[in-house]
């Protein structure tokens, strides 16, 4: 059974997703604080954690990154803030995806589904199909349908990797920049531009029209398989 951490201090919408995901047959711990987060987290470790990041005693993102020093369970961002600012801190600290508040039930049931599905896809065998092109990250070796070997840069090799070993997670310009380029690179979103346009002419069918790698305005990109 599948546990989820449900963190928020709003009782009834703890309550309305107590009901929804017991109902689907979800294993179901909550939290009210950041504190007792991370301690029932050790208790009974996820599978998903559900966040809120206006906590009474510290902000949600210091539980993400607590929760990161140990775990690699997708956490899914609940939250009635709205600025990209915020989206962009939450994503840094490990977040996997974000649902604002407002949310419908069904939205969250399916971000859910999705994030625990690429939880499962980051598992699997080494080789994943982008367009017409098999990526096989072992052997480093980006081979189209015909036989013909892709010849990617070393930076190009290094930010599509990083993009597939985190399917459908939207990584923040700055965690790709540090990833690929290093520290002191942070702001250097126009490497990330082009590069993004060389890998997106080399594996998409259609580079304008991308579908596999995708960006997200303001907040960063994302490898969807």
């Amino acid at each position: 059974m599948t546990r989820i951490l449900v963190v928020d201090d709003e009782p009834q919408i703890v309550r309305a997703l107590q009901i929804n995901l017991k109902a689907r047959r979800y294993e179901v711990h909550v939290a009210d604080s950041g504190t007792a987060a991370l301690k029932v987290a050790a208790q009974y470790p996820p599978d998903l954690v559900i966040l809120d990041l206006g906590l009474p005693d510290f902000d949600g993102v210091e539980v993400i990154r607590g929760l990161r020093g140990w775990t690699e369970a997708p956490i899914l961002v609940l939250s009635g803030r709205t600025d990209s600012t915020d989206k962009v801190e939450a994503l840094d600290a490990g977040a996997d995806d974000y649902v604002t508040k407002p949310f419908g039930i069904d939205e969250l049931l399916a971000r859910m589904r999705a994030v625990l599905r690429r939880s499962n896809l980051a598992q699997d065998q080494p080789v994943v199909v982008v367009g017409g092109a098999s990526v096989d990250l072992s052997a480093k070796r980006v081979t189209l349908d015909s036989g013909e070997d892709i010849r990617l840069t070393p930076t190009e090799w290094h930010l599509l990797e990083v993009l597939i070993r985190h399917p459908g997670k939207l990584l923040s310009q700055r965690q790709l920049l540090i990833e690929v380029w290093g520290p002191g690179y942070e702001s250097a979103s126009g490497n990330l531009r082009f590069y993004m346009g060389q890998l997106r002419r080399k594996l998409e069918a259609d580079p304008a029209r991308p579908v596999h790698l995708l960006t997200e305005p303001g907040m960063g990109y994302r490898f969807e398989p």
